[in-house]
């Protein structure tokens, strides 16, 4: 009996291989980058998981971790001859524990899901990529995704308190546990980020917080982008911690306009801003906030009436990514970071490389912690288009880096980024990632070809 046979005896009726079936499963939302796996598998329980690792480990087959495939890096992109472990049938909510404040699920939950089911105890879970609706919990601890959120509460590392991992060789274990009082080594937060290079996480123990007494969400329309982004540090400088500060540019806003009727005011920057917390707290941040947003010299102030007019304010931002493929038949999208001082800077030099490459790019970003979200809008049937648009990306990418930022703030490394990650890290840092990897997977099966650069300065 072969790979094959043994991995249809394990999951009977829930292997795929036929060309029609592996199709969903060539690419993440990273489509430009699409490759055809052996197989893809559908576990449903921890126990199906361990066994097609230990198979996948017996027969040095390399597997890739998938949920939803939301991954905008081609972080679960297929290894060809390799096996994707599709986890959205592992889906329950395991427990909720209102009094520890804790849930308790496996990966293929679909992140907004935790949110609805702790709701009627006054709790929710923060991290709230714009992905929320379709990104599944196992994808976010992978990746670290933030969200709009993530400047007063951090990313998804904040908020996992343990996790139980199939190791690449299919060794069970659990990391971390039910408290925020941690004893020894950090693993679990050593865990999340790492991509899948680590193995599986079949069990996520989730903290979970009281939902905000009140709300008070801003629409703030500047006449330039960079106005918009000097905003963004007064209102940081004037010692207010808003929930969320996003920033859309005229592009964005016409897309997100033509997708959803936001309502939204065609300027060349729109800011948006939240409060949150106790109800009185929020009401004096309100009036420190509309007096930084009149200084800050905004044309136009909107502010929700109530949690309707909130929702419509953010129901524009959220779709903003997928209402970019209205303007353009294919984009890139980057994630790279900058310190809130250069976003002024980061953002007019983009517009100039805009202008060199002559493709055009939307932005819309989490501006609260600099973290940038360009879309090089091309069109992949034009020759050549795509490669100029890759390196587009890649200039913001080393923008980002030299002006003191990283290569990515949630959207991970992938193969979209790992050419440049010897212009963040020095070779001894790259071969410290190498050798955790080798002592954790011998033998290089864990998402394959990902984050970790196989040639030093590919894009020196």
């Amino acid at each position: 009996m072969g790979f094959l046979e043994e991995l249809k005896a394990l999951l009977p009726g829930r292997v795929l291989t036929r060309e029609a079936e592996l199709a969903p499963y060539e690419s993440d939302a990273l489509t430009a980058y699409r490759k055809r796996p052996l197989a893809v598998v559908l576990p449903e329980k921890k126990e199906e998981v361990v066994g097609v690792v230990r198979l996948c480990h017996q027969y040095g087959v390399p597997f890739v971790a998938r949920g939803s495939g939301t991954s905008l890096s081609g972080g679960s992109l297929p290894v060809e001859d390799g096996v994707v472990i599709a986890l959205n049938r592992m889906n329950r909510i395991l427990r909720l524990d209102p009094k520890a404040r804790i849930a308790v699920v496996e990966p293929g939950v679909v992140n907004l899901e935790v949110s609805r089911q702790a709701a009627p105890f006054g709790l929710y879970y923060a991290p709230d990529p714009s992905s929320q609706p379709v990104s599944t919990i196992g994808g976010n601890v992978a990746f670290n995704s933030g969200g709009a959120h993530c400047l007063k509460y951090g990313m998804t590392a904040n908020h996992v308190l343990g996790l139980e991992v199939v190791t690449p060789t299919g060794e069970v274990v659990r990391l971390g546990g039910e408290s925020l009082e941690g004893v020894g080594p950090d693993l679990h937060g050593f865990f999340v980020g790492t991509e899948g290079l680590l193995g599986v996480a079949v069990e996520i123990t989730l903290r979970l917080l009281p939902k905000p007494e009140a709300y008070h969400t801003v629409l703030a329309a500047y006449p330039s982008l960079e106005a918009a982004g000097e905003a963004v540090s007064l209102i940081i400088r004037k010692g207010l911690l808003p929930g969320a500060m996003e920033i859309m540019d005229r592009l964005s806003i016409e897309a997100a306009e033509k997708a959803v009727r936001a309502g939204y005011p065609l300027v060349e920057g729109l800011l948006i801003v939240e409060l949150e917390g106790p109800k009185e707290e929020v009401a004096e941040e309100a009036l420190v906030l509309e007096r930084v947003l009149r200084e800050s010299g905004a044309l136009e102030l909107r502010v929700a009436r109530d949690e309707a007019e909130r929702q419509a304010i953010w129901k524009g931002r959220k779709a903003a990514f997928s209402a970019v493929g209205r303007l353009s038949p294919d984009y890139l999208v980057q994630d790279g970071v900058v310190p809130r001082s250069k976003l002024g800077e980061a953002l007019r030099e983009i517009q100039r490389l805009s202008r060199e490459y002559g493709l055009r790019v939307a932005n819309v970003f989490h501006a609260g912690d600099g973290n940038l979200h360009p879309l090089v809008l091309y069109d992949g049937k034009r020759p050549g288009e795509l490669e100029r648009a890759e390196a587009l990306a890649g200039e913001i990418l080393k923008l980002c880096v030299r002006l003191g930022g990283s290569l990515t703030g949630e959207h991970g490394i992938g193969v979209e980024k790992k050419g440049y990650m010897p212009e963040m890290f020095a070779p001894e840092d790259l071969e410290a990632m190498e050798e955790v990897k080798r002592a954790l997977d011998p033998k290089g099966l864990a998402n394959r070809g990902k984050v970790l650069p196989e040639v030093a300065g590919a894009h020196a």
